[in-house]
């Protein structure tokens, strides 16, 4: 595959191999086995594989059974769950309404803000203003849930003075570019065996975290060309394969 097909993204660290794995793993579950033969795809050798996890179930991000299975856990539990949301990409009819969340509290710490700030991205939201968020109501979310405490949330209609504000709000444009990139490199990393399972493990994450950026606008605010469903389509077939790949693979020794 072409080197260009694929987006930038920084050197995998031990951590970071075994996290996406366990990501990928329906049940969030894998032997200890597993996980050392798929971090030697990246030269990772067993040892380091190994203080990796005993890091990993140190920090809360997956628990061991003490017998060498590994469950994701806390944060990480989290992300799967909607990493899971997003490669669904499920919406709701939208009948117009909006909603605008505003931060109440003034002097919060920079943690606190922080993970505010966190907590409304997640939710979708874009920040119109200084303490002002703001999405249409076309998830099926409990937004009071979600974003915390210290918010007022109001729902009603809500009109721009042109299209241009709501493509910045939720950069639009941006991701439709870097969605189309990744179909590009779905369509060019033919999996044809193990030499693709590593730079195909890459894409596949990229992939993954690109639908979590998603926001999921109606498809009355996005023209006809919008990539988010093609993107899910065309991953849903090339995982597929993928993971058929990758069984074969793990099936031989390591």
């Amino acid at each position: 595959m072409r080197n260009d097909t694929l987006p930038t993204v920084a050197p995998l660290t031990a951590r970071s191999v075994l996290a996406s794995t366990l990501l990928g793993a329906d049940s969030g579950e894998l032997p200890v086995a597993y996980l050392v033969h798929v971090a030697s795809l990246f030269a990772v050798n067993e040892n380091r594989a190994r203080v990796a996890l005993s890091r990993m179930v140190q920090a809360g991000e997956c628990s061991t059974d003490g017998v060498g299975n590994y469950r994701l856990a806390g944060h990480l539990l989290e992300r799967q769950q909607r990493q899971s949301a997003s490669r669904e990409g499920r919406k709701r009819r939208w009948r117009g309404d909006w909603h605008v969340v505003v931060v109440t509290t003034a002097g919060s710490s920079a943690e606190v803000r922080g993970s505010r700030r966190r907590a409304l991205a997640r939710a979708r939201l874009a920040e119109l203003r200084d303490g002002t968020w703001i999405r249409p109501g076309n998830l099926a979310v409990d937004l009071a849930k979600e974003v915390g405490r210290d918010v007022v949330i109001f729902t009603g209609r809500c009109s721009f003075g042109s299209d241009e504000v709501l493509t910045r709000l939720f950069d639009i444009d941006g991701w439709a570019k870097v969605a189309e990139e990744l179909l590009l490199g779905l369509d060019a990393l033919v999996l044809r065996g193990s030499n693709d399972l590593a730079p195909g493990f890459v894409l596949s994450a990229a992939v993954l975290r690109h639908l979590q950026a998603d926001p999921l606008l109606p498809s009355e605010l996005l023209g006809r060309s919008w990539p988010g469903d093609r993107l899910r389509r065309s991953y849903d077939d090339w995982d597929h394969r993928y993971r058929e790949v990758l069984a074969e693979w793990s099936r031989s020794p390591a």
